[in-house]
């Protein structure tokens, strides 16, 4: 029996922060002081509060040391661990309260949240299966196996509300019910991991810090449908995910989870990953099988749709990893317990991945119903630098733009799409008054244009029609009819492409126009960036009452394109200046301006 336990982030965020270091030198360190039998190192998946990596958790006081570094490691050891003097200068700030030590719970990143599909990341060891049995891990699967009827199972999923998280929000027990109801000598599950919005982390984290619960989810998904065998379609890139799930896969077969005759039930029940190599558009559940396949990822038309004639032509169930996530716990818990949180037609939770200008960049959970500003400001710290919030784009490329009116809007899958937005699969990156919603829409477009599978010719060509036109407009070139023609590109664009790739190509141009049109008519008619973000609309100038003449903006380009002596007034030879925007940072008087 260990005293204490000491949790260290070994997600991918800390990981690159050199967490794996960290737990070496804990190790090494309560080794020399004799500690080795009373505390206990457990490396974990993600915390969630990514921004203060590498994360470290001590138990039982609770304590969250962030930003912790190799060289701090004999002082929490020696004064902590050994002598139980907490080092308070270690401490995530908002937990210091005068004498003690404030829970996380109660902080303003986590007090908010509440936690289904990340329940155990930060808490157990995801690579240890008996740490997972221990949190009712596999509890739902026996469950499910030998006191429930395949059709009670899918009942209670549709029961509980659950919508498919993978950014169409299709009700999860209903499209369990379609492939169980049809009859094949051969049915499959697959697992949607290939993630491939910008700034979205969900399912990696998932996977890297909970895998078995996919492992116990699909199983019962494929007892529901009758299925016998799953796939996880997971990108390369996450190797931690890739090497952690298959881990999870052999523990579960040796333990007699996966495999024939589980739970003495008579259904048998097998796993493999297949790895994708990058391609957004394997995101789209055709495409995905088609890749799986070991065939070009494009997608298929539909009908017939996967329930009908999936993986292989056989009736096919597939889900994200964050709508597998959910499962357990509801088949544990019952209905109820899922859809008593959200609202009426958005049950149970949400997980996004803040990103961009936020102050708490990371992993949250919060109840469908969660207002804007509760996510940005309260548990995601507000924006940096005193700067004021101007959008948050919900659902990557395929989703749209909420400006500051919308701040007070409940998330939800119908009030984002009512507003033409998308839930997508959970990326919510944050823009504060220094971004161009013009080149936010063309940065968006231009990802999209690079991964259309170009199957279809709306997609293949019309995207990239629609990325010259933005090209044109953010270089100082654009018309009014320009924008008119734009318009019109992204209605036909969205009725013909396809699959889901072209046909929400173009939501972030179409949300940015509705939202922020004087921007873009700036860009035509004044050829101004209002922003100051498009470099050919864009020039630096020197304000000579404000310069000192220091020299260091001269020092600091890497053009040579400022002139001037010591203690006089510097100029900007526009013709050489490459808009970099080095000398505004390096001046120390404030004296250099965008016009």
């Amino acid at each position: 029996m260990y005293r204490s336990h000491v949790l260290v982030c070994g997600g991918t965020g800390c990981t690159s922060n050199h967490s794996g270091e960290l737990i070496e030198a804990l190790e090494k360190n309560i080794k020399e002081k004799g500690l080795e039998e009373e505390i206990k190192v457990v490396k974990t998946g993600c915390f969630g509060l990514c921004a203060l990596g590498p994360i470290m958790i001590v138990y039982p006081e609770g304590c969250f040391y962030s930003e912790v570094n190799v060289d701090d490691i004999p002082e929490i050891v020696e004064e902590h661990l050994l002598k139980g003097r907490i080092v308070k200068r270690l401490l995530y700030k908002e937990t210091v309260e005068a004498e003690n030590v404030k829970p996380l719970s109660e902080t303003n990143f986590y007090k908010k949240q509440h936690r289904v599909a990340l329940r155990n990341c930060g808490v157990i060891d995801p690579e240890n299966i008996e740490e997972y049995i221990a949190y009712d891990g596999y509890a739902a699967l026996a469950k499910a196996l030998t006191e429930m009827t395949p059709e009670d199972v899918i009942k209670t999923v549709i029961d509980s509300g659950l919508r498919g998280r993978g950014g169409g929000g299709f009700p999860t027990g209903r499209k369990w019910s379609f492939t169980a109801a049809n009859k094949a000598d051969q049915k499959y599950v697959v697992c949607n991991a290939d993630e491939g919005d910008p700034g979205a982390f969900m399912d990696r984290s998932v996977l890297e810090g909970d895998p078995h619960c996919i492992v116990e989810a699909m199983t019962i998904c494929g007892y529901a449908t009758g299925a016998t065998e799953g796939y996880v379609y997971v990108r390369a890139e996450y190797p931690i995910a890739v090497q952690r799930l298959q881990k999870a896969i052999d523990d579960a077969r040796a333990y007699g989870l996966l495999g024939k005759n589980i739970f003495g039930s008579g259904f048998d029940f097998d796993l493999f990953i297949r790895l994708g190599a990058g391609a957004f558009v394997c995101g789209e559940e055709t495409a995905l099988m088609t890749s799986i396949e070991g065939n070009r990822g494009e997608p298929r038309p539909r009908p017939p749709y996967p329930a009908v004639k999936g993986l292989f032509g056989k009736p096919t169930t597939e889900n994200n990893v964050e709508t597998f996530a959910n499962i357990p716990q509801i088949i544990l818990h019952g209905a109820e317990f899922f859809n008593t949180m959200g609202t009426e037609t958005s049950k149970g939770t949400k997980v996004f991945a803040l990103g961009g200008k936020i102050n708490n960049t990371g992993l949250v959970e919060v109840p469908m119903g969660t207002t804007l500003r509760e996510i940005v400001e309260d548990i995601g710290g507000g924006i940096p630098n005193g700067k004021k919030f101007k959008a948050a784009q919900s659902g990557g490329p395929s989703g749209g733009c909420l400006p500051a009116s919308l701040l007070d809007i409940e998330i939800d899958y119908d009030n984002l799409v009512a507003r033409g937005a998308m839930m997508g699969s959970g990326g919510l990156i944050v823009m504060d008054e220094d971004d161009c919603m013009v080149d936010i829409a063309k940065f968006f477009l231009k990802f999209t244009v690079d991964e259309s599978c170009g199957k279809c010719t709306p997609c293949r060509v019309g995207t990239r029609r629609l990325l010259e036109i933005l090209e044109k407009i953010t270089s100082g070139n654009g018309t009014m009819e320009d924008l008119d023609r734009m318009e019109y590109l992204c209605k036909y664009i969205k009725e013909n492409s396809l699959c889901g790739l072209g046909q929400t190509a173009p939501n972030p141009v179409l949300s940015t126009y509705q939202f922020f049109k004087d921007e873009y008519i700036a860009h035509v008619v004044d050829k101004k960036c209002p922003a100051g973000a498009c470099k050919d609309l864009v020039n630096f100038e020197i304000i000579p009452d404000l310069c000192k003449g220091c020299t260091k903006c001269a020092r600091n380009c890497p053009v040579g394109a400022i002139e001037g002596s010591v203690k006089q007034v510097h100029t900007i030879d526009t013709a050489k200046c490459i808009k970099c925007g080095a000398c505004i940072d390096n001046c120390p008087f404030k004296a250099i301006i965008k016009k």
